[in-house]
C-alpha cells in the first residue's frame, strides 16, 4: 500500500482482492466514465482464461473508493510486451472522482510499466485525459440511444439499411437466446477464421457467461433450423454492447447479420435498454461503414501510451503490413486446425 498527502484525509493506493469486488463494482457503476470493461469480473476472466498477471489498482480516501484502474500484462514474442487497461476490451483507463486520485493511479501504472520493462503502457480511454501522452488515432466507437418502441427504432435506421433488415425478416430468419456457448462458438470460430484472425478459446466465452451471469448473453440466428449467425452481448447499466459476433457465408445472402443486430436492438429496446453500443471499429474499415449505415455516428476513442522500451506507439492491428501474410495464410487453414492453434495465439493479442 502506498499513500500521498492531501488536504484532510490522505489518498491510499491498493490492489483489488476478492473481499472488495462489490465495492469496486459499485464505484464503477456509479461513475460517469465507468464501463462494463472496468468491472471486477475481468480480473477473474483474464486470470483464469489466459493466466496473465493482472493489477487492479484502486484509491481510497477516508474508507471510500475514489478511483480505479484495471491493468493486465500481456507478453509475447510475436505481438510484444504491453501493460494494458484492459486486455481484450475496447474501453479502459482511469476512472476517478478527483484529479488527485487519477494522478495517483496513473503514476502507479507508470511505475509498474517501468518495473515490468514493457514496451508500452496502453490506456484505452473513451475521453481524453489531456496528459500529453502519445495517442493512437485509429479507433472510433458507435453509440446511440434507442426507443422502447420497435417501430420507432426501425424508422430511425436509414432507408437502405432498413431494407436489409426487412430482407432478413422476409427470408424467414428467427432469433433465440441460448444457454451455453457451443452453438455460438461453432459460428464465431468459422467467422473469425474467414477474416484471418485466431479465435479465442471456448473456455474464455464460457467464463464470460459464468462470471458476468445475466449481464452476458448469446443470441443466435437460424434459417430453417440451422445456425447461421450469433452474437455475445454485454449489459451495463442501461446499455447493451454486442461484442463478439459472427456468421457463416450463408448468412450474407440472407442478410443474417443485419437481422441479428436488429433483433438484438428490438429485444433490448422492449426490455428497457436505452443505449445500443455498437462498439469499436477501425477508421474506414468494413465494420465502420456497416455501423454508419445504421445511422450511428462515430465517436473517436483516445488510446494513450506511456512508452517504456518502445520508441513509437505499438501497431498491433490488422492494418500493420507485417501481419498481412499471416492473415492470408490463416484464412486458408482448415477450421479444425485453426480452432486448435488459434487459442494459443489469440491469448497474446490483448
Amino acid at each position: 500500500m502506498e499513500s500521498t498527502k492531501t488536504v484532510g484525509e490522505a489518498i491510499t493506493l491498493h490492489e483489488l482482492d476478492r473481499v472488495n469486488y462489490a465495492r469496486w463494482d459499485r464505484f464503477v457503476k456509479d461513475a460517469a466514465d465507468g464501463t462494463f470493461f472496468h468491472l471486477s469480473g475481468w480480473k477473474e476472466v483474464i486470470e483464469r482464461a489466459f493466466g496473465f498477471k493482472v493489477y487492479f489498482f484502486y484509491t481510497e480516501r477516508a474508507g471510500q473508493i475514489t478511483g480505479v484502474l484495471p491493468l493486465g500484462h500481456v507478453k509475447s514474442v510475436l505481438f510484444g510486451n504491453s501493460l494494458i487497461s484492459v486486455p481484450f476490451c475496447v474501453y479502459g483507463g482511469v476512472i476517478a472522482e478527483d484529479d488527485e486520485s487519477a494522478m495517483v493511479l496513473r503514476m502507479a501504472a507508470c511505475r509498474l510499466a517501468d518495473t515490468l520493462g514493457v514496451d508500452a503502457l496502453e490506456l484505452k480511454n473513451r475521453v481524453p485525459s489531456n496528459q500529453g501522452w502519445p495517442v493512437k488515432e485509429l479507433y472510433v466507437t458507435f453509440r446511440k440511444e434507442i426507443s422502447q418502441d420497435p417501430e420507432e427504432n426501425l424508422k430511425a435506421i436509414p432507408r437502405k439499411q432498413r431494407a436489409m433488415v426487412r430482407k432478413g425478416i422476409n427470408a424467414g430468419l428467427a432469433s433465440e437466446s441460448v444457454d451455453g456457448c457451443d452453438r455460438f462458438f461453432r459460428i464465431y470460430s468459422e467467422s473469425v477464421r474467414n477474416l484471418g484472425t485466431p479465435v479465442m478459446p471456448l473456455k474464455y466465452f464460457q467464463l464470460l457467461r459464468a462470471v458476468f451471469g445475466n449481464d452476458c448473453d448469446v443470441l443466435m440466428v437460424t434459417h430453417e433450423g440451422k445456425d447461421i449467425a450469433g452474437v455475445m452481448s454485454f449489459y451495463f447499466r442501461d446499455e447493451v454492447l454486442p461484442y463478439y459476433g459472427g456468421s457463416i457465408p450463408l448468412a450474407r445472402n440472407l442478410k443474417g447479420n443485419d437481422f441479428m443486430y436488429w433483433e438484438l436492438m428490438r429485444r433490448c429496446g422492449e426490455r428497457g435498454i436505452r443505449v445500443f453500443d455498437y462498439g469499436r471499429s477501425k477508421l474506414d474499415a468494413g465494420s465502420y461503414s456497416f455501423k454508419k449505415n445504421w445511422g450511428f455516428s462515430p465517436e473517436p476513442l483516445h488510446y494513450e501510451y506511456y512508452l517504456v522500451n518502445s520508441t513509437a506507439v505499438p501497431e498491433i492491428n490488422p492494418n500493420n503490413p507485417k501481419y498481412q501474410l499471416f492473415i492470408k495464410a490463416w484464412q486458408k487453414l482448415p477450421l479444425p486446425v485453426a480452432n486448435r492453434i488459434g487459442p494459443f495465439l489469440a491469448r497474446k493479442l490483448g
